[in-house]
């Protein structure tokens, strides 16, 4: 689809309404030292503020060149067009490896086509509507705990919403109670994020993976246990075989290349079922958290939304029926992934010599797609900056490379309709059943490491509605 490049914003106005909390982005070029201190602590400290204005910006970190798209043509040619001369950077493999090793987030070439042959089936429309009840289940419980503690205390949504969202992604996967510890998994996970995931300095300057980081190998260590539980469920499952009604593992363990008839190993399968645990439940988790921070920012919209909700599903949770009725709640969602995508930032290294809008890219090059600043281009959205659902009431002005929540091209998340079913179910389950409203003094504050995250939480007031 063709898009229309939009003339430069002016300053807000005096009387314009307040907007929704965003990232504070730098306004003076920064060196190789205050650029990692930045980036370790937010990546999206990194991304200056004069790129939301130009179609492509270029800069070196010491040895490394870079660049950072923001033109829809040019993230074409990187995603869909040219996608293997664009294998994902050394920083973002060295970082994922450990955890996943060759699965399809971070395999390349023949070795992630096959995977994803084999495992598209598994995210076909009827199973994932097969496993919406899942879904319904932790949406109900959800409520049920919000509202033990609606009119009495706050409650932080981001710790909600990630509690309902990981035993969906552990009913989904591993439908087994007791097979695994849920909750050791949980925190491995989280453990292992916040210490492999920050940017070091050998990122920065565009240093081989081969190099080790050590933070990185200590946190890896730290998830053999993990790792053993999960191959010792999989033994397990092929002695049982599968259930009533086939959860991930059983589908993957059943699932071909339809075009060589390869099947998953252990190690294959166990690789594949974390990256589903990891990026299934936080993703989706912080896209919740962050529609409720919204919902509660705009009461307008929330009425709206509840309205909806309430027509559609009157005293009980969503299901997979009513998702295709739920329209304006989508919309909610899919500005929520606007405003805050998950994965913030994709980064890409060249592997052969290039033109992407204007910069001239060489071999080794990084190429950034900062996701963040490209769904707030000043030149792409109107009021980009402001929460407006209506936006996508209709889409015939935006570009599908202006709007990458899941990425796109061949690549795009495996899992996106999954997330877009969990996140719709949750959310109008919730707002049937109660007003929300923010916590005076308690902002999230937009921070990303390796997921774009509310720092701080998000602290609501819940009301029977």
């Amino acid at each position: 689809m063709a898009h229309t490049m939009l003339p430069p914003m002016t300053g807000p106005r005096s009387d314009a309404p307040a907007l929704p909390v965003a990232a504070r982005l730098p306004v003076q070029p920064m060196g190789v030292l205050e650029s990692y201190r930045a980036a370790r602590e937010n990546i999206l400290a990194v991304i200056p503020a004069r790129a939301l204005d130009l179609p492509v910006l270029s800069g070196r970190t010491g040895p490394q060149r870079w660049h950072m798209l923001m033109e829809p043509g040019a993230i074409r040619r990187v995603l869909l067009e040219r996608v293997e001369d664009y294998p994902k950077s050394e920083a973002t493999q060295s970082i994922l490896r450990p955890a996943i090793g060759e699965s399809l987030f971070v395999a390349e070439g023949d070795h992630w086509r096959w995977q994803r042959r084999a495992a598209a089936p598994a995210f076909a429309a009827r199973n994932v509507d097969a496993l919406t009840p899942v879904m319904t289940r932790a949406a109900e419980a959800a409520a049920e705990r919000i509202g033990l503690a609606a009119g009495r205390r706050a409650v932080n949504a981001l710790d909600e919403m990630v509690g309902a969202t990981f035993d969906v992604i552990a009913d989904v996967t591993l439908s087994e109670h007791g097979a695994i510890d849920r909750v050791g998994i949980g925190a491995a996970l989280e453990a292992y994020v916040d210490r492999a995931a920050r940017v070091t300095v050998l990122d920065m300057i565009g240093a081989p993976g081969w190099l080790p980081r050590p933070g990185r190998q200590a946190a890896a260590r730290d998830l053999a246990r993990m790792q053993g539980a999960m191959d010792a469920a999989i033994a397990r499952r092929r002695r049982m075989g599968p259930g009533d009604v086939p959860d991930l593992m059983d589908l993957l363990l059943g699932a071909r290349d339809p075009e060589t008839g390869r099947e998953m190993t252990d190690a294959e399968l166990r690789d594949n079922l974390l990256t589903f645990l990891v990026a299934g439940h936080e993703t989706t988790a912080l896209t919740l958290a962050w529609a409720l921070y919204l919902c509660a920012f705009d009461q307008g919209v929330q009425r709206r939304a509840r309205d909806e909700a309430q027509a559609v599903l009157g005293d009980r949770a969503a299901g997979a029926g009513d998702v295709a009725r739920l329209g304006y709640v989508r919309q909610v969602i899919e500005e929520a992934l606007r405003l805050y995508p998950p994965g913030g930032f994709l980064s890409r290294t060249a592997r052969a010599d290039d033109r992407l809008a204007s910069a001239v890219i060489r071999r080794g090059d990084t190429v950034t797609i900062p996701v963040y600043g490209l769904h707030r281009h000043r030149r792409l959205w109107e009021e980009p900056d402001a929460f407006r659902p209506d936006r996508w009431a209709a889409r015939d002005g935006i570009d599908r490379y202006q709007y990458l929540p899941f990425g796109d091209g061949p690549r795009i998340c495996i899992g996106a309709r999954f997330a877009l079913q969990e996140a719709v179910v949750i959310l109008a389950t919730l707002l049937a059943r109660f007003r929300f409203t923010s916590v005076p003094g308690r902002r999230p504050d937009p921070v990303m490491i390796l997921t774009l995250r509310p720092e701080g939480g998000v602290w609501l007031e819940a009301e029977a509605a």
